[in-house]
């Protein structure tokens, strides 16, 4: 299947896309310390949970930069779908067909958010979903190939509050935890900024707990899932 790859033919780019996507960053090496590292939160709405054939219709996304929220650097859009028909999951992002098909450009829209993204590590509440859905996208797109890591809030938060005695617990459950004040659920933009006050909880206990750098916390996520797997 790899050799099978590299002989896919690349998609018909406009001049200006190939431009842009020619000059997206690549990943860059965490060097400085966690506090500093710049992450961007991200979170998709997406028409179905299938990460083989269905499409994101939403990216919302924010920076956190020195443990703190860039408000002024939010990241919001959402992509034009052609015959996009109303689904289960309308029901839950309430993203009306309308408002799909007045959206922007698929191919524009993917790159303006690596642009945003630039070099650095990518945050997610269940990561590993917008992870594939990114990586095909981008790659059905662009013939991209998406290299950026992915850190799991849902993993981070557990590996570092181990006394919560939840039960696979979902982003809610951990809203009411730290009681933290939530305006809107359910949209790309709203997940992303929870996901980021959350993510700024975890910074400050995870510097308390002595993880200074992302190496550190890389580390330590690896333990976890090896504990996690020999419970199981």
């Amino acid at each position: 299947m790899k050799i099978l790859n590299w002989f896919r033919k690349s998609p018909e780019l406009r001049e200006s896309d190939a431009l842009r996507l020619a000059a997206l960053a690549a990943p860059i090496p965490a060097q400085q310390p966690l506090a500093q590292q710049r992450f961007v939160v991200v979170d998709l709405e997406t028409s179905g949970l299938n990460t083989l054939k269905d499409k994101i219709l939403s990216i919302g996304a924010v920076t956190i930069e020195n443990s703190a929220i860039a408000l002024g650097q939010q990241f919001s859009c959402t992509l034009r779908r052609a015959n996009h028909a109303v689904s289960e999951s309308v029901l839950i992002h309430q993203i009306p067909p309308s408002e799909v098909a007045a959206g922007m450009r698929p191919e524009k829209a993917l790159l303006s958010f690596m642009e945003y993204v630039g070099g650095s590590p990518l945050l997610a509440y269940h990561a590993s979903f917008d992870q594939r859905m990114l990586v095909r996208e981008m790659n059905d797109a662009f013939a991209y190939h998406l290299r950026h890591p992915f850190y799991d809030v849902a993993e981070i938060v557990q590996l570092l509050y181990p006394e919560h005695n939840m039960r696979n617990p979902g982003l809610d459950d951990w809203v009411s935890f730290f009681g933290l004040q939530v305006l809107q659920r359910h949209n790309a933009s709203a997940d992303a900024m929870v996901t980021a006050e959350l993510m700024l909880i975890l910074l400050k206990r995870a510097e308390r707990q002595g993880l200074k750098t992302l190496e550190d916390l890389d580390v330590s996520l690896q333990n976890w899932r090896r504990r996690q797997q020999n419970t199981l």
